[in-house]
């Protein structure tokens, strides 16, 4: 069964699927060292694509805020 990569796109079912992997690990009495593992690699995959995410978000908001200071200027000179 291949590993599913995590999606860039979409930071709330990552956000989510790294809760699940908080509560997984919260609920085990003795953490299986191999399942565990697979856990810890699929969280550091999340949190990467949600730091890419996040980045890719500030650089959008950023240039709407550049957008919408240019139409001020222009509303201004007019």
């Amino acid at each position: 069964m291949p590993k599913e990569k995590p999606d860039v796109k979409n930071l709330s079912d990552n956000l989510k699927k790294l809760s699940e992997i908080t509560e997984w690990f919260e609920n085990q009495e003795e953490v299986d060292i191999e399942e565990g593992l697979k856990k810890v690699k699929e969280a550091a995959g999340l949190i990467k694509a949600s730091k890419e995410r996040l980045k890719a978000v500030e650089n959008e908001f950023e240039e709407i805020k550049k957008e919408a200071d240019i139409e001020e200027l222009n509303m201004v000179d007019n």
